[in-house]
């Protein structure tokens, strides 16, 4: 079997376990059609399809370029991405599974493609659980709710759209969508 599958398969065996565990306890329900969840996970939708665009058609020679020393690489970046949707939407009441540093150690663009994807489908899954939209939390020392939660999360997932498409601009790559 090819090496780097046996390691997409060791990477991805602790995720899917992970995701059983938190699934047996509640069916699977039709992602709803209207009101604050579908247009949250439409958004996630949307903004999920604009980075694995641009992780595609990034070369992958581009994922450890920095514009400066200190500043974040296109890999850490796509990785800053991961971990925090998982770390924020566990202030939405849903706890982020254990993970490794995902910036220092996911680098490759294969790699970086199925972390972002795992992160967001952990999103989906947060948003199908939250019961109180309504319901106050603390969040990094300000008081909001599981719906402020998750505004939060898009906004900052957007910011990071934003720097990746600079990125790849400065790399030569046109984001696909912007030429359709």
């Amino acid at each position: 079997m090819n090496p780097l599958r046996i390691a997409l398969i060791a990477l991805f065996l602790p995720a899917l376990a992970f995701a059983k565990t938190q699934n047996a306890a509640r069916p699977a329900a039709p992602p709803p059609a209207t009101g604050f969840r579908a247009e949250f996970i439409a958004g996630v939708d949307d903004v999920e399809a604009k980075l694995l665009d641009l992780v595609e058609i990034t070369p992958a020679e581009s994922f450890s370029w920095r514009p400066a020393p200190g500043v974040r690489s296109i890999s850490e970046v796509y990785m800053h991405i991961a971990a925090s949707n998982y770390f924020r939407a566990a202030f939405a009441g849903v706890p982020a599974p254990k993970l490794a540093d995902l910036e220092t150690t996911v680098t490759k663009k294969a790699d970086v493609a199925v972390e972002l994807r795992k992160s967001f489908d952990h999103l989906r899954m947060v948003a199908s659980r939250v019961e109180d939209f309504d319901k106050t939390v603390k969040m990094l020392g300000s008081t909001t709710s599981h719906r402020g939660v998750l505004l939060m999360i898009l906004n900052h997932v957007h910011e990071h759209l934003g720097q990746s498409i600079a990125y790849a601009r400065m790399q030569g790559v046109m984001p696909p969508w912007s030429t359709r």
